[in-house]
């Protein structure tokens, strides 16, 4: 038998009311630290990091200023430290929407488990550049509408007006395990697509890009995206607080320097004297037929009350892309249907292998979650259809391309659901019309 637990989480002012300026609209939460990000109506954001329950109004939290239109969880991950790294990213418009504005804060690891300013180094690329008093200043326009999507040691970014998907690298620079005062980070641009039609989502994790479309989804390769064609050093820089750029100085502990391997990692060896190279980033087309990329298209189905030609001329759109593991995404389009994609490489040569399954319809789903868990044999996800009602649908075997299907659990709230986001396999925050709620099976 199946119990549901239930408790409403009681948030600090001042945007606990719903006519507050800062009431909540959107959440993001990330299960290395334990954190939650709260995006507010003024386009601010509330960041809480080692979040525990029951929750208390008390809980620190750094409040992050507007503008922000996009934001997103990062980890970064070397061969030197097994310890990932937790950095959150938040994307926004400059100078009237003329630039877009990157903000990243870091997750320290030491006993203040509380996230600050991270000192970022920005590479001597064309289109990015840095200000010292507010942040990594971007040359894409912003326009109404920006998609910001991250992973291990990358992110994306797509602006809808520039028409552009740019592919960022953060990597560590300094690294030490006796304190965090000494870690900065690199951001370099690695590749940028050039889109000839509308990205309507985007889903960057594990090797691969899926961008939502009409009718579709096409994937790329990362590691096609990301490779470099040469080796390039780095070297170490000067620190200071905030956003800072490359240099000649030497900070006083010496100078080190990092490779920036084929896979652009950096794969941190201590070298002298050490030469610095200008990255370059690729150029790809959305619609050529590169290496490492594929379109799927969604599969076939009928349409009650149309005809097959009016059905099939009807236009989809992937609008929620949500990992289900290293090779399988969950992907939801505007009439309500859930499809699996399924990816595969080839061993030989750079070839990418897809193909979309049509899930069986349990309902018709406005928004879902999932937690990715490799390690567990059961593959949940909690939809909702937008109102009042969440159901926690295991789709593992549909997954493993069988039809059977097993429902947990309905879950029905007093107030219409704005978002939601699973913080374990069994357990989900909902985001009601400014109240939050906690949500566990077992």
């Amino acid at each position: 038998m199946v119990v549901c637990q239930a408790s409403k989480i009681h948030l600090p002012t001042p945007f606990a009311s719903p006519s507050s300026s800062k009431t909540p609209t959107s959440l993001l939460f990330e299960p290395h630290s334990f954190s939650l990000a709260l995006s507010h109506s003024d386009s601010s954001l509330s960041l809480f990091p080692s979040i525990s329950f029951p929750f208390s109004s008390t809980q620190k939290s750094l409040s992050i200023p507007p503008p922000s239109s996009s934001s997103t969880f990062l980890l970064l991950k070397t061969q030197k430290s097994p310890n990932p790294r937790v950095l959150f990213v938040v994307a926004g418009p400059y100078k009237g929407g003329s630039k877009v504005l990157l903000r990243f804060f870091l997750y320290r690891n030491d006993g203040s488990k509380a996230f600050e300013k991270a000192k970022v180094v920005v590479s001597k690329q064309k289109g990015i550049e840095f200000d010292d008093k507010v942040g990594v200043l971007i040359d894409v326009s912003h326009g109404l509408k920006l998609i910001i999507s991250g992973s291990v040691n990358f992110f994306a970014l797509y602006s809808v007006s520039s028409s552009k998907v740019l592919i960022f690298g953060v990597n560590l620079v300094v690294d030490t395990d006796e304190s965090d005062d000494g870690i900065a980070f690199k951001l370099m641009k690695f590749a940028v697509i050039d889109c000839l039609k509308p990205v309507f989502s985007i889903s960057i994790s594990f090797e691969w890009l899926v961008l939502g479309e009409e009718n579709g989804v096409t994937v790329w390769s990362l590691r096609e995206l990301v490779e470099g064609k040469k080796v390039k050093k780095v070297k170490n820089y000067g620190l200071s607080n905030g956003v800072i750029g490359d240099n000649n100085g030497v900070s006083n502990g010496g100078s080190s320097t990092s490779e920036i391997v084929s896979n652009g990692h950096l794969d941190g060896k201590i070298e002298k004297p050490s030469v610095s190279v200008k990255p370059r980033s690729g150029k790809h087309r959305q619609e050529s037929a590169e290496p490492g990329a594929c379109f799927v298209p969604f599969e076939p189905k009928e349409v009650k009350g149309l005809t097959s030609a009016k059905a099939s001329s009807m236009s989809l759109k992937a609008i929620s892309i949500q990992p289900l593991s290293s090779k399988r995404f969950l992907i939801l389009d505007t009439v309500g249907d859930l499809f699996v994609l399924h990816v595969t490489d080839t061993t030989v040569g750079s070839d990418v292998t897809c193909y979309m399954r049509l899930l069986p319809h349990v309902m018709k789903v406005q928004m879902m979650a999932v937690f990715p868990d490799i390690s567990s044999r059961r593959q949940t996800v909690w939809i909702s259809d937008g109102h009042h009602s969440m159901h926690v649908v295991d789709i593992s075997s549909a997954v493993n391309e069988t039809d059977k299907r097993e429902i947990f659990q309905a879950i029905f709230t007093s107030e219409k659901i704005q978002d939601m986001i699973p913080t374990a396999a069994n357990s989900i925050l909902i985001l009601g019309q400014g109240s939050l709620y906690a949500y566990a099976i077992s």
